[in-house]
């Protein structure tokens, strides 16, 4: 331990421009997504903003329970199926993937083709089915 702070103490400035680097690196990340939601306020977007979930896990996945009234297009297939979604421009619209990993990349995806209420499901149908939400089978 005092071999790494007499390091820092002889090497402030590249461990202070590293330090910076990584937390610009971590904020990029986070932020490169799109925001997330969690389960209760994904709850409350279907409620009382009648948002849209759009489920982009494969078939295989899909059908072992969905959120009721998803909309699925299999993230593979959404540029094949994005004029369907065209009539929810306005809408808020929450993406659904698994585990939440691959939704990121499908919201981006839909901020810049003009979509204005995008989020993401934090922890996906994971985390949904683990809070006992309903889902439909």
């Amino acid at each position: 331990m005092e071999q790494v702070l007499e390091f820092i103490d002889n090497n402030f400035m590249i461990v202070a421009a590293w330090a910076l680097t990584l937390a610009m690196l971590l904020w990029t990340e986070q932020n490169k997504a799109g925001k997330s939601v969690g389960t209760h306020e994904a709850t409350r977007l279907i409620n009382k903003e009648n948002a849209i979930v759009l489920d982009i896990r494969p078939k295989k996945e899909y059908s072992t329970g969905y959120i009721t009234n998803a909309i699925h297009i299999p993230a593979s297939d959404l540029d094949n199926h994005l004029t369907e979604l065209e009539k929810y421009k306005q809408k808020p619209i929450i993406v659904v993937c698994n585990i939440g990993q691959t939704a990121g990349a499908t919201s981006k995806k839909l901020k810049t083709l003009g979509f204005e209420n995008v989020v993401r499901l934090s922890g996906g149908m994971t985390e949904w089915k683990a809070q006992s939400l309903p889902v439909i089978k």
